[in-house]
């Protein structure tokens, strides 16, 4: 198992994590921005009330158990979006928000690292 590094708002945390793991974050998240676009797209083609997208919620449980979530429905693009990341294990618990797109870069770089 290697590192993972997630940048947050103010610092960062790391974590074991597994490729497998991170491969499946990243798919939730590619949904995630399809479903942001979808929403943006609908509130700017005219439409009064766009139909509410599902909330990203991702877990993982290893060492540590991670979650991220992330509500599609209050963000203008996909570049302007946050997640909520949690990270606890039996001693600490750690939530902090992280930019979408700086996780998306986080999550590209430990994959090229593990492939």
């Amino acid at each position: 198992m290697t590192q993972l590094t997630l940048n947050l708002i103010q610092g960062s945390i790391t974590f074991n994590f597994t490729p497998e793991a991170a491969k499946n974050l990243k798919q939730e998240i590619l949904q995630l921005i399809q479903n942001i676009k979808t929403v943006a797209t609908s509130k700017t083609s005219g439409r009064d009330r766009p139909s509410p997208r599902q909330s990203m919620e991702y877990r993982y449980s290893g060492e540590v158990f991670l979650e991220v979530f992330c509500n599609p429905n209050i963000y203008p693009s996909p570049y302007a979006a946050k997640v909520l990341i949690t990270l606890k294990d039996d001693l600490i618990r750690i939530t902090s928000e992280a930019e979408l797109t700086r996780s998306i870069e986080d999550l590209d770089r430990y994959l090229e690292q593990t492939s």
